[in-house]
């Protein structure tokens, strides 16, 4: 898979969760990509996704940007 199909894959996984009413709570990173831990403020359900591509971690940087101004 091209490195732009993988990113492509892991935005739509990453939205599908913010859609769902998921926040992220915790970033893991390592040389192998980055641990997204989301969590469901209602449900406390907590969902992790590996994102391996530079695009997909610029993708929920800026997301948590947003998501940290709007919680302000």
């Amino acid at each position: 898979m091209s490195d732009y199909q993988q990113f492509l894959s892991e935005r739509e996984k990453i939205d599908f969760l913010m859609l769902k009413g998921y926040r992220i709570e915790k970033i893991k990173e390592d040389l192998n990509g980055s641990y997204v831990e989301f969590l469901h403020p209602e449900d406390r359900i907590k969902q992790t996704l590996h994102v391996a591509t530079a695009n997909g971690r610029k993708y929920f940087s800026s997301l948590l940007i947003r998501q940290k101004r709007t919680t302000l």
